[in-house]
């Protein structure tokens, strides 16, 4: 086994893969539907995530709702290696800021992905905490949304993200692995990232791109 937790495995994958590589594997594997849309993006291009699926349901809310909903319930039961995921409601206020930041590198959560905004980005930058989304926007959650659901299933253009699922996000974007199919993904993407980097040094040393690929299937 290259790894036997979580942790082990996570550190191996921001050490050895990157996005990419693991959406080509993926796709091999017949699971073709495993990126989140193009506009979620890490707040700056250095930014990397990777860890466990605690999806939140947000939803607009009505002048005689509660503020904010279960969305505290969400953040104080966010657990070590897991990511806080966002989605539903409508984008016109920011699901996402500074001291919700800070309560989850409290919790141990390695990251937030969000289908919508964030705000107060010069707290969370000065944090360090990897937040990727459609970009900043100050406008209050408080009177417009609500977090209806947690630790749920939901869909986030394509995919279908279940409680637990591994969330692996870069600057190329944020793919989704299946609990079920984990094994097999991350053991294929760190031979085909092992392979690449011998195909480089071929290439780097003249070798056309036809015959690499003829050769090693990969380009």
């Amino acid at each position: 086994m290259l790894w036997t937790n979580d942790q082990e495995l996570f550190a191996l994958a921001k050490r050895e893969l990157f996005v990419a590589v693991v959406g080509d594997v993926m796709d091999t594997l017949g699971l073709q539907r495993q990126f989140l849309p193009p506009q979620i993006q890490p707040l700056t291009r250095d930014m990397v995530t990777i860890g466990r699926a605690m999806p939140v349901l947000e939803e607009d809310c009505g002048p005689t709702d509660a503020p904010f909903g279960l969305m505290m319930d969400a953040l104080d039961d966010l657990k070590a290696n897991e990511i806080y995921l966002c989605t539903g409601g409508t984008p016109h206020y920011a699901v996402w800021g500074e001291l919700m930041s800070t309560r989850a590198m409290r919790c141990g959560a390695v990251g937030a992905i969000l289908n919508g905004y964030t705000r107060d980005l010069k707290g969370i930058l000065s944090l360090g905490f990897p937040v990727f989304c459609y970009g900043s926007y100050a406008q209050d959650q408080a009177p417009r949304g609500r977090v209806s659901d947690f630790r749920c299933t939901v869909h986030i253009g394509e995919s279908i993200i279940h409680p637990g699922d591994i969330l692996f996000g870069d600057c190329d974007g944020v793919c989704v692995v299946p609990q079920a199919a984990e094994h097999d993904v991350f053991h294929a993407a760190l031979e085909k990232a092992r392979g690449e980097k011998h195909v480089r040094t071929e290439i780097e040393n003249g070798m056309p791109a036809k015959e690499a690929f003829a050769k090693y299937g990969i380009l």
